[in-house]
């Protein structure tokens, strides 16, 4: 797809931080074992053919270029074109629920002026769903709307997303943050040409410190922005509680088979681990496991990231272990999200509730 150019935008903060979040953005935060929350709207933009991808990074943004690096993992390490790695305003990090900062995006102007491509997809990264772009670029000229908005019609609250207000002639005439029972929800995926966004950016002068759309409320008049509905398997994370349930999510297979298309596969950073061994007298059920896990104890419905030791005695129930820790002897670890590089030590108890779960932050 050589008609658009993306950018993904990951300098923003979640309005509920955790320790989770503490010393990483969102967009890097691991899921499913092995990958990390950007990699889904990073691997979107490669699987529809673009190679002109941006990156607007967030002040702490270490853990996110440990991850992509020269985007060698999803073939983004190109002479021409490629992974741009876009400097990110100190502010839009401490802005909230501002996903497309406009000043995030007049910083990078030169990204979008530079490209040759008539149109642009932004997108943040807290929002795991496998959509095919080509297909949206493809609905959005068709409709003859100057931004295409990517939405969904939901059966619960989401109090991060913003709600559409949608009229007759299918026209985006609002919008407004928290969803309902039966709204369409934006999934902070969007795509317009680049000309509209160039002067979308002109119009938000005065009010850079708004959101893309916020600074747009009173221009749907002017320009026409229509809906694109989706109606595959979405994960929205934008706090702990959603982190969980959405991982817990995970370890249904019609989920993981709608999330994780092989048609559409997701990439993610190569660490070339062995496979997961299970060492006698293991008993695993309903589990997710990376590579590099060994497993002496009992795992139940819980995902393991690379490198986790459970040893014997040991048991992990309705639990998310990160990268590297170690669950020791006759330890008990149940409804908790356990981060990376931690050592529970031979007969701790870690229990949280299914309405309460117990977060251990990264260990040293």
């Amino acid at each position: 797809m050589e008609r658009a150019c993306g950018i993904i935008t990951c300098n923003y903060s979640v309005n509920h931080p955790s320790a989770l979040t503490a010393n990483r953005p969102p967009a890097s935060v691991p899921i499913a074992g092995r990958f990390r929350m950007v990699d889904f709207a990073l691997s979107a933009m490669v699987n529809s053919g673009m190679r002109n991808v941006g990156l607007i990074m967030p002040t702490n943004y270490r853990s996110l270029i440990d991850h992509v690096g020269s985007g060698k993992d999803w073939s983004l390490d190109r002479k021409h074109g490629g992974l741009f790695l876009l400097p990110g305003s100190a502010f839009g990090s401490q802005r909230t629920g501002a996903r497309f900062l406009i000043r995030d995006l007049e910083q990078n102007i030169q990204f979008i002026e530079r490209s040759d491509k008539p149109f642009v997809i932004l997108s943040s990264a807290s929002c795991i769903f496998n959509i095919d772009l080509v297909e949206l670029v493809d609905a959005h000229i068709a409709s003859g709307a100057d931004i295409t908005v990517v939405c969904k019609r939901i059966d619960h609250e989401e109090p991060a997303l913003q709600a559409l207000t949608v009229d007759e002639n299918d026209r985006i005439t609002s919008m407004r943050m928290g969803g309902s029972y039966g709204d369409l929800v934006s999934l902070d995926l969007c795509v317009m040409g680049k000309e509209t966004l160039l002067q979308a950016l002109t119009w938000g002068k005065g009010v850079d410190y708004l959101d893309l759309f916020e600074a747009m409320a009173e221009d749907f008049n002017r320009i026409i922005v229509r809906p694109y509905v989706y109606d595959g398997e979405v994960m929205a994370i934008f706090n702990a509680d959603d982190y969980y349930k959405s991982s817990m999510r995970l370890l249904d297979p019609d989920v993981v088979e709608k999330i994780f298309d092989p048609v559409r596969p997701i990439h993610t950073k190569a660490h070339d681990n062995p496979p997961a061994k299970f060492l006698p007298g293991a008993n695993v059920s309903n589990c997710l496991m990376a590579g590099g896990v060994r497993v002496a104890g009992t795992v139940q419905n819980s995902i393991l990231g690379r490198d986790v030791i459970v040893e014997h005695g040991a048991t992990v129930r309705n639990s998310v272990i990160m990268q590297s820790c170690v669950i020791s002897e006759g330890a008990k670890v149940d409804h908790a999200i356990i981060d990376r590089d931690n050592m529970i030590a031979p007969r701790v108890e870690l229990r949280g509730t299914p309405e309460n779960i117990l977060i251990k932050g990264r260990g040293f």
